[in-house]
């Protein structure tokens, strides 16, 4: 197995606290992945290094976080032909402005966008999972038993007066 499949990039410092659940998801999952801090506009050239450096070490799915005006998704979108999912960040404005940034993408570059926040930051991380396991039984197989866990523990819960 691969040291990377999939390359988690945030567009600062601030959205870890966020991302760490998408991330946490991740392992969970066994998948190899990093996570980087990397500007679509403070660090362009160091962002478009890593997304060919990532590629070519073994990244099969991007997942791009950013807020505000949130080009972080579509930057490293342009730059491979790799799945990209993005989430936008919450902010002042409640996250829509990045969810529209996000979601926006011109005709030619696609970005599958998840929800803003936490439930985006692990939906993209079980949406990169799907992705990967089409091409990994053993991946189906941890994929199945973590859908099949949470449905048992709403099962679990489902008479709250206990």
């Amino acid at each position: 197995m691969s040291d990377l499949l999939v390359a988690v990039v945030m567009g600062s410092r601030s959205d870890w606290e966020t991302m760490e659940h998408g991330v946490e998801t991740l392992r969970k999952l066994e998948i190899p992945h990093e996570v980087r801090v990397l500007s679509a506009h403070r660090t362009p050239e160091a962002l478009e290094s890593y997304v060919s450096d990532a590629e070519s070490r073994g990244a099969q799915v991007f997942i791009a976080a950013a807020g505000g005006a949130a080009q972080l998704a579509g930057v490293v979108a342009s730059k491979t032909l790799r799945p990209v999912l993005g989430v936008p960040m919450g902010t002042q404005l409640g996250g829509l402005d990045s969810l529209l940034s996000t979601v926006q993408m011109p005709a030619g570059i696609p970005v599958g966008t998840l929800a803003i926040g936490r439930a985006g930051a692990v939906n993209a991380a079980l949406f990169a999972a799907a992705i990967l396991a089409r091409s990994d039984e053993e991946l189906e197989t941890r994929l199945r038993r973590y859908r099949e866990e949470q449905a048992q523990a709403v099962l679990d819960e489902s008479d709250p007066s206990t």
